[in-house]
């Protein structure tokens, strides 16, 4: 991209590194960017310095829907939370700062992506540490229709317009102070790129299975045998958040689809004992991404979609893929005779509590101890959709993140259908929300790099922790003097037959004291690091070097 200034002067960023001709460039946590910055004036130009630097910002409005006024109004915020600058020699720059016209001057650059952001980025209050740290986790590129894509292909990130994360590489050229003593920009340009930074996968959430939460682990649900014919039975459903879909690194070619799997356990409690389970139907999934953006900075992880309804500074923005959709009726009933585990609580009904046997889910509320319960098991592969697995999805995911502005989470949706015998009853259907989560691997040439300066810099540092570490003076106890054995030796050398030798040696330090010279003999002894062997004569002491 070229930016022409009112100064008549060109800039030009140029990527040099592996993503120079990418159609959108993208990169993940401790990549390098490289490139250069490529400056034409077309009549001589006086500068003062040539700032480059790599920026992440973000930007977020909340539309203000008043009641009582026909007037609507609009909460804006902006954060910057990335800037780094690259640094700039003398030697960089034409004599006198004088760019000639029709010349061409280069200035090289050199970023890496940081897998941390500083402190001072989140310096707001928040409820917890976890939520601070979360925040200082680099969030991925996000609502940007021009760097959201797959490929050669510009793709839909499911984020409103409301929230913007974007990076860029940033020239700016200065001449100077203005009155109000700021820089003089005479030249400004921006390149952006894609930032898909490294997630790992995190341990499960806990759900308490509260009725306003949006996660439901566990559904109860009585089964009728038609009309006025009173119940079958209760169909218990259950299942647990899955391992984590993990993205491959953005510049991965011809990558392999992102899959993983959950199982949904089934139990179904007869109303009498010779009532038989109902027939199964179909099991649909579905995937809900979930955008939370505020105007003013969260304090908490958000876990309630509720909090973000009808709130001024506050809003999310919900979109539902299509997974898949199985006939699931050929899926056999175990029977089980004898009592089933003691039943929790409603308020702990969740399998994140834990469970003697995972695979059985607990008996309903309409259980009685002793009756004859069916158990059955529903593996279920879930796939991220992509443009070529034939399904022209224009869908590109972000990993799961949470930053002081904006909250990206997904939730998998499992309907589940089953067939009564009174053909007049609708078919009853149930359904589970999980959580579930989406990570990103790192590129695996990806290291972080240090200078020597750096190494040496690490190396004094640990010295002096070192230095300053508690340490015990005390004589040793007499468990240890008691069995210390102390000796002085020498060997001579083997080519000398004439060599000489002297030893002397003590059972135990106690003995040491009574002999000749006491202690004297032992403190006019060398350190063991400074003796040396010589020929024909016992162990000296040697001056370090």
């Amino acid at each position: 991209m070229v930016y022409k200034s009112k100064e008549k002067l060109l800039i030009e960023i140029r990527l040099t590194d592996s993503q120079q001709d990418a159609f959108i460039p993208s990169y993940t946590s401790l990549d390098q960017i490289q490139g250069k910055v490529f400056l034409t004036a077309q009549t001589n130009t006086k500068i003062e310095q040539v700032y480059i630097s790599f920026e992440g910002d973000v930007k977020t409005y909340v539309e203000k829907i008043a009641t009582s006024s026909p007037t609507n109004g609009r909460s804006n915020a902006f954060q910057p939370f990335l800037r780094l600058v690259q640094p700039r020699e003398e030697g960089d720059f034409p004599n006198d700062n004088i760019l000639e016209a029709g010349k061409t001057y280069s200035f090289p650059f050199t970023f890496a992506v940081p897998d941390k952001l500083l402190p001072q980025t989140c310096n707001h209050s928040q409820d917890n540490d976890i939520v601070h740290q979360a925040h200082l986790q680099p969030p991925p590129t996000l609502g940007d229709p021009l760097t959201a894509g797959w490929g050669k292909s510009l793709m839909d990130d499911m984020a409103p317009d409301m929230s913007i994360i974007s990076y860029s590489i940033r020239a700016r050229i200065t001449n100077g102070l203005r009155s109000d003593n700021k820089h003089n920009v005479i030249a400004d340009n921006a390149k952006k790129i894609r930032i898909v930074p490294t997630v790992p996968e995190q341990p499960p959430l806990v759900v308490q299975g509260g009725q306003e939460d949006d996660y439901k682990l566990r559904k109860e649900k009585p089964i009728k045998k038609g009309t006025f014919k009173g119940r079958l039975g209760t169909l218990v459903m259950e299942s647990a958040q899955p391992r984590s879909l993990r993205l491959p690194p953005p510049r991965t070619e011809n990558p392999c689809a992102v899959t993983t799997s959950a199982t949904v356990n089934l139990r179904f409690d007869p109303a009498s004992p010779d009532a038989q389970p109902p027939r199964l139907g179909t099991l649909a999934t579905k995937l809900k991404a979930a955008t939370f953006f505020a105007s003013r900075p969260m304090r908490d992880i958000p876990s309630r979609s509720s909090d973000f309804h009808a709130s001024t500074t506050r809003g999310i923005y919900v979109e539902t893929l299509p997974l898949s959709s199985r006939c699931v009726s050929t899926a056999q009933w175990e029977k089980h005779n004898g009592a089933s585990p003691p039943r929790r609580d409603s308020a702990l009904s969740t399998v994140s509590v834990s469970n003697p046997n995972p695979n059985v889910p607990q008996p309903s509320a309409s259980y009685k101890e002793g009756q004859p319960y069916y158990t059955a098991h529903l593996l279920v592969p879930i796939t991220l959709p992509r443009r070529d697995d034939g399904t022209g999805s224009s869908k590109v995911f972000v990993p799961t993140f949470h930053s002081c502005l904006v909250s990206r989470i997904y939730v998998l949706d499992f309907y589940l259908t089953c067939q009564t015998p009174g053909a007049s009853v609708t078919a009853p259907t149930m359904h589970l929300k999980l959580p579930i989560q989406i990570s990103a691997e790192g590129s695996a040439d990806a290291r972080p790099s240090i200078s020597e300066g750096e190494a040496q810099a690490i190396a004094r540092r640990e010295a002096a922790e070192f230095m300053w570490q508690p340490r015990s003076i005390a004589p040793p106890s007499p468990e240890y003097t008691e069995q210390a054995q102390f000796s002085i030796f020498s060997t001579p050398s083997p080519d000398s037959a004439e060599a000489t030798s002297w030893s002397a040696q003590a059972d135990s330090i106690d003995d040491v004291r009574r002999s000749s010279g006491g202690i004297r003999a032992i403190e006019n002894l060398p350190p063991p690091d400074y003796l040396i062997r010589t020929s024909g004569r016992p162990n000296v002491r040697s001056s370090p070097t």
